[in-house]
């Protein structure tokens, strides 16, 4: 599907689904409220996978963010969605991600955009393992470049320059690894 194609499930206070907007016109000083997700990946040792946006995204582009995220289509489940930006974004085919949760699931924010463009969403955030951090074949038209992050020594940067990274970022790994170190103990 084309990118001008993509529909958004635009969602109430409540969360709940109260109709569609196409994807290139939802994203605007005057967002709706809608669906989103975000997915963190981490190798088999506990390093976490952050990209940097595309220089030509329009909102936030170039900052250091979560591994890869997206918008489920109307319809779509997350699993699928999740599988599809995998592919779309870091070229993991079906499969490649293995114990895939989610790890937040009522992850909410607001953010502004420097040019002003908000994003508006209910995104559940999901963790997985990549059991082969080689196989990465990222696309350049969303991401720009890639690493392998030790999460203290990442913690650590967006606590020092928070302007670096996505405003979900900022507010999704402190929450993130808290609560994996909730279910490691």
């Amino acid at each position: 599907m084309a990118v001008s194609d993509e529909q958004v499930v635009l969602l109430s206070d409540a969360g709940i689904p109260i109709g569609v907007a196409p994807k290139a016109t939802v994203h605007t000083a005057d967002t709706p409220l809608h669906l989103a997700f975000s997915c963190h990946v981490f190798d088999v040792t506990g390093r976490v996978l952050v990209t940097r946006r595309a220089l030509s995204k329009r909102t936030w582009p170039g900052v250091w963010t979560n591994s890869f995220c997206g918008h489920p289509a109307p319809g779509e489940s997350f699993e699928g969605a999740l599988e599809r930006r995998a592919l779309d974004e870091l070229g993991l085919g079906s499969g490649a991600l293995t114990k895939v949760e989610v790890a937040l699931p009522d992850f909410r924010y607001r953010a502004v955009d420097a040019s002003g463009i908000v994003e508006y969403e209910i995104c559940p955030v999901y963790s997985a393992v990549l059991e082969a951090p080689d196989d990465l074949q990222f696309s350049t038209d969303e991401v720009v470049e890639v690493q392998w992050c030790e999460p203290s020594a990442l913690l650590a940067s967006i606590e020092a320059t928070p302007w670096a990274f996505s405003p979900w970022l900022t507010l999704q790994l402190p929450s993130l690894m808290a609560a994996r170190a909730e279910l490691a103990a």
